[in-house]
């Protein structure tokens, strides 16, 4: 399991005072560096191989400028060609926010999805979790 600890700034508020929806993704997707660096540790992106397919995510709760949040981000399944990273914000003990992304091995000279190597595989798999409670 990954974790990254953000904290919310004045601009990320919106009208209603509590943390903009739009923000959410901007954490989770920052919080999935850790599962970039397994493909590609320099984050080169001549070497990038992977893209995103699909993201999804739940609101539980409403996140409140001035409170540290946690992002909890693992693997939830690895297919063939593409994977779950499952993740959840949390804030004073209270999980704010749930996402899903799905990931997949492309091969950008071909504009196709591959099969993902094994040895990717071997370390997705170090990082499967059922949940991050």
């Amino acid at each position: 399991m990954f974790f990254m600890r953000v904290t919310p700034r004045f601009y990320e508020t919106d009208a209603l005072g509590h943390i903009n929806n739009t923000v959410l993704s901007n954490w989770f997707e920052a919080s999935r560096e850790p599962v970039f660096r397994l493909f590609n540790p320099t984050l080169s992106l001549r070497e990038w191989n992977l893209i995103l397919a699909r993201v999804e995510i739940d609101y539980v709760a409403q996140t409140h400028y001035g409170k540290e949040v946690e992002v909890r981000s693992w693997i939830g399944r690895i297919g063939n060609s593409s994977f779950v990273v499952e993740q959840e914000a949390w804030q004073e003990g209270v999980c704010v926010a749930r996402g899903k992304a799905v990931q997949v091995f492309f091969n950008y000279a071909t504009q196709k999805s591959e099969a993902i190597p094994a040895d990717y595989r071997e370390m997705l798999q170090e990082h499967v979790a059922a949940a991050a409670v």
